[in-house]
């Protein structure tokens, strides 16, 4: 069996991830233990007689394939892994941090998005919709010149002590918090 042939649908992966985040809250450590059918799988390579090697691969094959399909074991791809981070940037889920795994720091720290919409709240500060659903709401006093249009790009960096910050053309940036998830993909 393939590797490929094993991993779970993004839609699906996407709510089973936000699933376990609210229930698991702190619970997960920022590096998960390996699991011990992976384990057993890496523990075949130092057998040496051929016929032995393969007979402990096909076991441990057997023991992850059976892992993946009840659930025990979620296997993603690297492409997966980075389209669950950005459907989750911005939202507080430190039991997510399982996906930062092999990513390079831009696609942790920065995220580049479209606009779907923007309008001011009844306080004057600026509402951003995205189009992939998700809303950030300016938290300072700065003044935008000039809000952004449906289809521009905006860029949304980390900032210090949790916080964001939204860049918008040539503008200053200004602080946002994301306030909605957006739709599964």
């Amino acid at each position: 069996m393939r590797t490929s042939d094993m991993l779970a649908p993004a839609p699906a992966l996407a709510l089973a991830l936000a699933a376990l985040a609210l229930t698991a809250g702190a619970a997960l450590a920022q590096t998960t233990p390996e699991p011990d059918v992976i384990k057993a799988l890496k523990a075949c390579s130092a057998i040496k007689p051929d016929g032995e090697r393969l007979a402990c691969y096909d076991k441990a094959a057997q023991s992850v394939t059976k892992a993946q399909e009840t659930g025990e074991v979620i296997i993603i791809d690297k492409q997966t892994a980075r389209a669950a981070r950005r459907q989750a940037f911005g939202l507080e889920l430190p039991t997510l941090s399982i996906l930062d795994r092999g990513a390079d720091k831009a696609e942790t720290e920065t995220l580049e998005a479209v606009v779907k919409a923007a309008r001011t709240d009844a306080e004057g500060r600026l509402v951003v919709t995205l189009e992939d659903g998700a809303v950030w709401r300016q938290i300072d006093q700065e003044i935008v010149g000039k809000p952004p249009k449906a289809g521009s790009t905006v860029e949304i960096r980390k900032a210090a002590m949790g916080s964001y910050r939204m860049k918008i053309g040539a503008q200053p940036a200004i602080r946002v918090r994301r306030s909605e998830a957006g739709p599964a993909r």
